[in-house]
């Protein structure tokens, strides 16, 4: 009667149920298509599984159904026919439909009534018919119902289990019943595959999705790669992770995922995905699939300019050349004007020849002249010439020049011939001793240049006794007028010092520049001979000299130490005042053999009077968290969070909960949350903790696109970098940085808390702590940590790279749904998160150099601490936006609903993308079909209500990706 009740129910269950299910998946088995006898096997024949055929709407449906709840012991068996295994398919998913009635239902009947039962598979390389033994099964899962039916309402549960390694041609299912009333409406056997694409202009096959695979591709026609491109397909039948990207050949560009020749006219010179480009200036039309436009005739390209470069006409002669006369010694400035042909160019140079010329020839002036700045490679035109004789005709011609002056034949030139105008006397720059006595120097001198031989040259020679002055400091010299350019003066004393300078006069008298002072010193007169006493006093009193030195230098060198010793100096550093006295350092409560004197000695105990909870805001590890308030005398009542221990806890999980208090009570920073203090002394210990009102960072953060300035964003980087420079400095890490584990008051300020998995750094040469187990958040923990368990703080300068990420993305879960062993190869393989949607290319620079593979490259916390600053002092900075692929950053969803084809509603795309509080205003706009979405534009967008900045973006960057996207599965790209 029971069998025959359920029976019932199932023919209305399926005269309710839409059997049409569309699905990508690859169908091995559905038990509800089939349109005739399924043939599987019962065990027993009666009493047992029994086959049901219900009639819908012309077409005949199967269920199979089991209700022997009588007696106890009950081992019923349904199992299928054999299942053809695709080869490389090593796992397949088996979707379960079934109904369960509530053992309570029965009444008495129900003592050996059950609510469940087993799924087994059994591998076989061929069809056994009905050869069934139950030996050859292995167990798969205990199936279990989320809802029992009890009355006439049916509660259909579906549950999909995956199955595998598989290794055999086919296999078969087999279901256990053991004492259920239960119905087996549809059995589904599938697996997926990631549909064939073309990604990045490279072709993939259609491959099974079995866990992550890399699959091989190739470039599409005319494109090229220097390695194979590559790419991963996940489980889910999505292709992640492309690693190269294709490139259309030169002449050829990108034109959705094929590679065009450029049109007539343009031109594309190397292999890459940028776009063909118009010839440019002064180049001949270009045919189809040009890879360079050639230079019109008369016109060049230099060696050193690209393809993409306008073609230019060598630059015509200088001209209005000029010269002048400059003070001092033989110079002359040449001057002239920019020719009135530049060909279009901006590297024009000059160049300058000198030459003296007769009647006959010419030749160079040779390397005595002097040009400043030099004679080739002029900018300005202008070139200063020295070392000139005034007596000579110089000839200068001047060349303008450009970097396609080698390819013409004429070389336009400027010539003028100049001599200088002689005004100025030459200089005398060095007198030299040529002879000398104890009463006579012979003293001699050139002038820096050859004087016109029209012209001679007399000098005045000034000299005096080095000593001889007057008093008021006027010192006298002796004055000589001399035609020649040497001179004996007599008259001197012996081993006697003089002073001489000398200059030249013009032809009118006019007076050169002096020279420098010169010394020189007449012969002594012969000494006579007494032995060698005075030697030996000159040694007695140097030897002397230096005793007296070295007593007086060790006396102020005593006398300084005692003064340093009596005011703290250099030599006692750190204990002459408190400002010189290190941080202290953080100690490991675990190191306590009685954990109750850790507690005792870093945590204030707290009367529980003055305590009293007010709601519950969370759950921990060990109890509920509450919102509170504390009694402080001359505060008030402050608000606070109290973590409580829920009852029936041992004295290790009290010890647990208490050593994070202990680790807390060791730190004081505003960037730290802070411990107010413990109850210990009473039934339920307690901690409290300063109350944060804004809560988790990340949570905190979701929903607020656009609503927080980039700026202020790294404002709150700049506190969790602050924070965590202080427990660096204390030789503490935390391991399990998160934005999760961030709090967020009122102020925006941001807090590190959680220190469940912290740890003290070991005193080691590395200063790594090594796990003995336990639990490694994988989306936030750096390579080496996740490899070999040692965690430094560089591991946390890693897991700060992330928090950026998060606190950039606006709470978005880091790589977003890839599992955590896809998120270790990724990694491993130099995948990095890309740049977060609108993120500062500043920031995401930092984010990448947390993330350097090698530790020690990365930035200290002192490094970050200090660059965020910077950052914060010149805003205009942050102003510069990192390259942003949408498809990557907001995991944009397919054009279609997952079964190939588009979305069934704007609210189905909507809810896609978490936008879902816009349903009634797409509506309300007639916004009602996926073709009315991809016409929208950004004004469009605005008109239909949305408002905020980053809701605007997203969506429009949605419908870009919708636009764009070519396969009916969403990918994520690099």
């Amino acid at each position: 009667m029971e069998l025959r009740g359920l029976n019932l129910f199932l023919f209305l269950f399926i005269n309710r149920v839409f059997l049409s299910l569309q699905s990508k998946e690859q169908v091995l088995l559905d038990m509800r298509a089939s349109g005739s006898e399924l043939g599987w096997l019962t065990s027993p024949y009666e009493n047992g599984w029994e086959i049901v055929q219900t009639v819908v709407n012309g077409t005949l449906f199967y269920t199979y159904s089991v209700c022997s709840i009588e007696t106890t012991e009950q081992d019923n068996w349904l199992r299928t026919t054999f299942i053809q295994r695709r080869p490389g398919t090593s796992r397949v998913s088996v979707e379960l439909s079934f109904v369960v009635r509530d053992c309570n239902t029965f009444g008495g009947a129900s003592v050996a009534c059950k609510e469940t039962f087993n799924l087994f598979i059994s591998e076989a390389d061929a069809d056994v018919g009905t050869n069934f033994r139950k030996g050859q099964f292995r167990k798969v899962a205990t199936i279990a119902p989320d809802e029992v039916t009890q009355g006439r309402v049916l509660k259909v549960n579906t549950e999909t289990k995956t199955v595998g390694p598989l290794s055999k041609k086919g296999f078969y299912l087999g279901f256990q019943d053991v004492g259920a009333c239960v119905a087996l409406l549809s059995v589904r056997v599938y697996y997926k595959t990631c549909p064939s694409t073309v990604q990045s202009l490279a072709v993939f096959p259609e491959t099974v999705a079995d866990a992550l695979r890399e699959v091989e591709g190739a470039c599409i026609e005319n494109a090229v790669s220097q390695a194979t491109p590559r790419i991963y397909c996940t489980a889910e039948g999505k292709w992640v992770v492309p690693m190269v990207q294709c490139q259309c050949l030169a002449g050829y560009e990108a034109t959705g995922d094929s590679c065009q020749a450029c049109k007539p006219g343009y031109f594309k010179p190397s292999v890459s995905n940028d776009l063909c480009q118009v010839c440019p200036d002064n180049t001949k039309p270009s045919a189809s699939g040009a890879s360079e436009c050639l230079c019109e005739e008369g016109f060049f390209r230099a060696p050193s300019d690209p393809p993409t470069s306008a073609c230019s006409a060598p630059p015509s002669a200088p001209r209005d050349l000029t010269s002048m006369t400059l003070p001092g010694e033989g110079k002359l400035q040449l001057f002239w004007s920019p020719p009135l042909v530049t060909g279009g160019r901006s590297d024009l140079m000059y160049s300058v020849v000198c030459k003296l010329c007769d009647e006959a020839s010419c030749i160079p002036c040779g390397e005595k002249i002097r040009f400043e700045p030099g004679p080739t490679n002029l900018q300005d035109p202008t070139v200063v010439v020295s070392d000139l004789d005034s007596h000579l005709n110089y000839t200068f011609t001047v060349e303008a020049q450009s970097g396609v002056s080698q390819f013409s034949a004429e070389r336009p030139t400027a010539t003028i011939t100049t001599a200088l105008d002689y005004t100025d006397p030459p200089k005398v720059t060095e007198i030299h001793l040529a002879d000398r006595s104890p009463t006579s120097l012979s003293l001699s001198w050139t002038p820096t240049r050859r004087p016109p031989a029209h012209i001679n040259h007399r000098y005045e020679l000034m000299y005096r006794r080095k000593d001889d002055s007057t008093e008021g400091d006027v010192t006298t010299y002796k004055v000589l007028i001399l035609d020649k350019s040497f001179v004996q003066i007599d008259g001197l004393l012996p081993a006697t010092t003089y002073t001489f300078r000398v200059h030249a006069l013009g032809p009118e008298g006019n007076p050169g520049s002096y020279s420098a002072d010169h010394e020189f010193i007449t012969s002594p007169l012969a000494a006579p001979q007494f032995g060698n006493k005075p030697t030996m006093v000159m040694v007695a009193v140097f030897g002397v000299a230096v005793i007296l030195l070295v007593v007086v230098a060790g006396l102020l060198l005593r006398k300084r130490r005692l003064n340093a010793r009596r005011r703290g100096g250099p030599e006692d550093p750190y204990f002459s005042s408190d400002q010189h006295k290190p941080l202290k350092m953080y100690i490991d409560p675990h190191t306590y053999e009685d954990p109750n004197i850790a507690i005792h000695k870093f945590v204030t105990e707290i009367d529980p009077s003055v305590i009293g909870k007010q709601k519950v805001i969370g759950v921990g590890e060990f109890g509920e968290v509450f919102r509170g308030v504390m009694k402080i005398p001359g505060r008030g009542e402050v608000p606070v969070a109290i973590k409580t221990l829920k009852p029936g806890y041992s004295e290790k999980q009290r010890q647990d909960f208490l050593s994070e208090a202990t680790i807390m009570g060791q730190f004081s920073h505003p960037n730290i949350i802070h411990l107010e203090g413990v109850i210990t002394k009473f039934k339920h210990a307690m901690i409290v903790t300063e109350y944060m009102e804004n809560g988790a960072l990340d949570t905190h953060l979701k929903g607020r696109d656009g609503e927080i300035p980039p700026y202020q964003l790294v404002g709150m980087l700049r506190g969790i970098a602050a924070g965590m420079k202080y427990l660096s400095d204390m030789n503490y890490v935390h391991r399990d940085l998160a934005a999760r584990n961030v709090l967020v008051n009122g102020n925006l300020e941001c807090k590190v808390s959680d220190f469940g998995l912290s740890r003290v750094l070991e005193d080691d040469a590395e200063g790594t702590y090594t796990t003995r187990g336990g639990k490694i958040p994988i989306r936030w923990t750096a390579p080496e940590a996740i490899a070999y368990r040692k965690f430094t703080s560089a591991s946390d300068v890693w897991s700060f790279g992330i928090v950026m990420w998060e606190v950039m993305a606006f709470g978005e879960r880091p790589y977003w749904d890839m599992s955590n062993h896809e998120v270790m190869k990724a990694i491993n393989e130099n995948f990095r998160l890309p740049a977060p949607m609108d993120c500062p290319s500043t920031i995401y620079q930092l984010m990448l150099q947390c993330w350097l593979h090698e530790r020690l490259k990365r930035p200290r916390f002192l490094d970050i601490v200090n660059f965020l600053d910077k950052l914060l002092k010149s805003p205009e900075s942050l102003k510069t936006i990192a390259d942003f692929d949408p498809r990557v950053s907001i995991r944009l969803p397919s054009t279609s609903g997952g079964d190939g084809t588009m979305f069934r509603s704007v609210a189905e795309w909507l809810e896609s993308i978490k936008m879902s509080q816009y349903k009634e205003s797409f509506a309300r706009a007639g916004i009602t079909t996926m073709e009315q979405v991809l016409a929208l534009r950004h004004e469009d967008i605005r008109n239909i209500g949305v408002r905020l900045p980053g809701h605007m973006k997203r969506i429009a960057y949605s419908i870009l990706g919708l636009k764009d996207e070519t396969s009916s599965l969403s990918v994520f790209a690099v």
